[in-house]
Parts: C-alpha cells; structure tokens; sequence
C-alpha cells in the first residue's frame, strides 16, 4: 500500500506541479503588476483592518487563521530537509517561490471573498464555492469538496499529531498517549466553540510562536552577525552554482527549494482561501493583499529564520546525490553526525546559543505550530462539509465531523503515521492541482477588484464592493452585505 502510495505522490508532485506553482505565480505577478511589490504598505494597513461581526472574523483574525495552516512543522522540519537535499542555495529558491507566490495567494483569495457564502449564520468560501459560482462546474466543485474532506480532515491531523507527541516525548518524557489525550481535550474546547473561538486562539497564539520563534533566531544571528555577509554570499552563491563544492546539488537546491517553498506557504494549494472568505471585510482586495502578506511572513521570515539558525551555526548536513560513485563521499557537509534530516538540526542549533534550553523550545514551538495547523486542517474540512450539505442548514455534520477528528487525532498521536502522511500529500497535491487550474480560468473577476479597489483608494475612499460595477455575476451575498451597509449609514 505504502508503495502505491509513494508512486502516486511521485506523480501528482512531480516537476509538473512545481512548474505550475511557478509559471502561475509568475503570470499573476505580471497580471496584478506585482501587486506583491507595490501594495506592501497597503497589506501592513489592512492588517488591522476591520473589527469581527456575527457572521464572520477581523483581517487580523483571519490572517492568524490562515497563518496557523501556513506556519507548521515544514518551516522547522522543511527548511532542514531543502537545505539537506538541495544545499543552501535552496534557501534563495525558496524566497522565489514566497515572491512568486504572494500574487497567487492574492488571486485565491479574493476569488474566496467574492464568491462566498452564509452558511447557519457563519461566511463560508474556497475553492468549491468559487468553482460552482464562478465557473459554473458543479461536479468539479464536488470533487474538490471531497477530496479536501478526507485530506484535511481524515489524513493530514493524525500526521501533526504525531509530531506532537514525539517532539513531547523526546524532550519532556511525556508517554505519547498521555500527550494525545490533552491536544484532543484542547482541539474539542476551540472548535466545540466555532469559528470564533478558534479565531480568537490563533489570533494570540500565531503571533506569539512566531514572533518568539524569529526573536531566538535573530539572538543566534546577533551572536554571529559578524558571519552574516558570509552567509548571504553563501545563499546566493549555492543557488547560482558559484560556490564550490556544491555543484553536485545545483539542479536539487531548485527543486528541493521549490518544492519545500510551495509546501511550506501553500499560495496555489487551495487551502487558504477557506479561511479567507470568514473574513468581514468592505472588499474582497482587502483579504487578498492580507492574505499574499501572510505568504511573505511564512516563508521570508520564519523559514528564513530556521534557515539562517542552521548554517550560521553550522548545525545541518548536505547529502551527496553522487554517493556510491568512485570516491564520492556521503556528505557534502556534515555538520551533524549520525542525525537524521528534520527538527533535531533546529534543536541542535538552537542549543548551540541556549544550550540546555534550545531542544525544549523546538519542542513547544513544535506544539504550537503543529496544532494550529490541525486547528487549519479542521477548518478547511469543516468548509467543505458546510458546501457539501449546504442544503440541510443542519449543524449535524459538522458535529460529526469535530467527533471524527478527535478520533483521527488520538489514533495519529499513538500510532505510525507514515502512510497517513503520503494519503493527505495525495490530497492535498490534488487540491493544487484542482485549484491551480481553476484560478487561471477564473482571474479576471480577481484582477477587476484589484482594479476596482485601487480607482476607490485614488478617489480617497474606503473601498466597498459591488459586484455589479465591476460586472461580476452569482456574487449574491455581497448584495445582502451593502443592503445592511446602506442601512447602518442611514
């Protein structure tokens, strides 16, 4: 079954995909004329745009949202593994692919904004709702709700789980059960209470992880600034195939940058967008520069971070694609003897500067970051269960599914998780690929708000949207939203 498994993954995360991700953020940069560049100062703002109303949440909570889902063990584990494979110019590519992305993010989002829906009182969107309204493919919507059920919902938390225990267990002696039952007993408290309280814990927790986590990387820089034009030079010397000894991973540090940069910040994958379309907001723009922001703060400041801790400290190894060869050695570099690929080269550089303490924050860092993502993975399933049933209004299914994952949860903390792990990169691969294709056949409706929204910001206004202006169709909700506008301003 695993080898199955590993020769699907192989095809739907082929250079095919990677290729896709790039072509697509390239053509959405052209096409927003690199919105990611111009409208930086305007994203900062927007941050805090905006309070939360019943039917959905602030900017600001929404991007902590979304950030949980973006912000996990790859941007510990994934830095790590790029720069094993690929050497340290997978760094650089994985900045491309941040750059290059932020405009995708942008277009996915805003699609999620304008297109979605109320579903029992709450603003419910993503790629489904966008596919049926705004392409007007049903079945293929469908499919895509499907497929990101039994990824987010079933594979991928039990994976996270897992992380969890074994980070608790290697650092605290905790049995791994024991771990298991607390993040189940935590997951029923926030998502029993809806989408507001998991809002409100990621809006404190997100900024709080990851803000301390770029704090300790920036005391180990501070520690060794003196080596920090080394260490650029190093970077951009890597991706170049400028620096010596290692040539033999050029093409890997591409393909293993991308690859890691595309994991770790998700703009294409579809999964983001759910949590963007629970934002209330004046205009859908408003979430789609919020949410391309959220891109830049994954990858340009927390993988950035990890990856600068590991090769200013020297705690990492590159492996050598040629080993086996006459002569070739095992390792390119070996920093770290005997360790294997993932969070113990953080935990060893962190320790480097904090010894003693380093490995105990890894550990809590990896809690925080590994559950706020379940907590993402629950509420991209749950809006897919929302589309799926939207028909009932009944609040049954989502009950069902809080139950199930809490099962999927406590199965993955004390089991091996390998063959989950391999099913949800199906998943997930195939919502990238569902979701890729679909906005490309449906940007336009995302470039005239773009539009629409800078002729506002010109005018000296506080962009509103009306879908009639910009001769967007089957927005119907934001006809409702500008009714209950008018009436307030009355």
């Amino acid at each position: 079954m695993e080898e199955i498994v590993g020769l699907l993954n192989d095809i739907i995360w082929s250079n095919a995909l990677i290729f896709l991700c790039l072509a697509s953020g390239l053509y959405f940069s052209v096409r927003t004329r690199f919105v990611q560049v111009r409208k930086i100062k305007e994203m900062v703002r927007l941050l805090f745009d905006g309070e939360s109303t019943d039917s959905g949440v602030s900017s600001f909570q929404a991007l902590a949202m979304s950030l949980a889902g973006r912000v996990g063990t790859g941007n510990i584990a994934g830095v790590a593994t790029a720069i094993a494979f690929g050497g340290p110019g997978a760094l650089f590519w994985m900045w491309v692919v941040a750059f290059l992305g932020a405009s995708t993010a942008y277009v996915e989002a805003t699609l999620a904004q304008i297109y979605k829906e109320k579903h029992l009182g709450e603003f419910r969107g993503g790629p489904a709702y966008y596919i049926e309204r705004g392409l007007g493919v049903k079945w293929f919507a469908i499919v895509f709700a499907v497929v990101s059920v039994i990824s987010a919902g079933l594979f991928l938390p039990g994976v996270q789980a897992n992380s969890i225990v074994v980070g608790i267990e290697n650092s605290f002696q905790i049995e791994t059960w024991m771990t298991g039952l607390l993040v189940v007993a935590i997951f029923a408290i926030i998502v029993f209470g809806g989408v507001k309280r998991i809002a409100k814990f990621t809006e404190y927790v997100v900024p709080f992880m990851a803000i301390g986590y770029i704090i300790l990387a920036l005391i180990i820089l501070i520690v060794d600034f003196h080596q920090i034009p080394e260490l650029f030079a190093l970077v951009f010397k890597s991706a170049f195939n400028m620096e010596a000894g290692f040539g033999a991973v050029f093409g890997l540090a591409i393909q293993y940058g991308v690859k890691r940069g595309v994991y770790s910040n998700e703009a294409g994958q579809g999964t983001a967008p759910h949590i963007a379309a629970a934002a209330a907001i004046s205009h859908p723009a408003k979430q789609g520069l919020v949410q391309a922001f959220s891109v830049y703060i994954d990858t340009l400041f927390v993988c950035t971070a990890t990856g600068f801790m590991l090769l200013i400290t020297g705690k990492y190894n590159v492996q050598n694609p040629n080993f086996g060869a006459a002569g070739a050695p095992e390792f390119l570099v070996e920093g770290l003897p005997n360790v294997a690929v993932g969070p113990a080269f953080t935990q060893s550089a962190m320790d480097t500067v904090f010894p003693g303490f380093g490995g105990y924050f890894v550990a809590i860092a990896l809690f925080f970051f590994a559950f706020t993502t379940i907590l993402a993975y629950y509420y991209i399933a749950d809006s897919n269960v929302s589309y799926l049933t939207r028909k009932f209004e009944s609040p049954i299914y989502s009950y069902a599914l809080k139950v199930v994952m809490m099962g999927v949860i406590m199965y993955g903390a004390v089991s091996q998780a390998s063959l989950a792990w391999g099913l949800g990169d199906i998943g997930v691969g195939l919502m990238a690929w569902f979701n890729i294709i679909a906005i490309l056949l449906l940007q336009k409706p995302a470039l005239k708000a773009l539009k629409d929204y800078e002729k506002q910001l010109a005018e000296g206004k506080d962009p509103a949207f009306d879908p009639d202006d910009i001769g967007v169709s089957n927005a119907h909700i934001w006809h409702t939203i500008n009714k209950k506008e008018g009436e307030k301003t009355v």
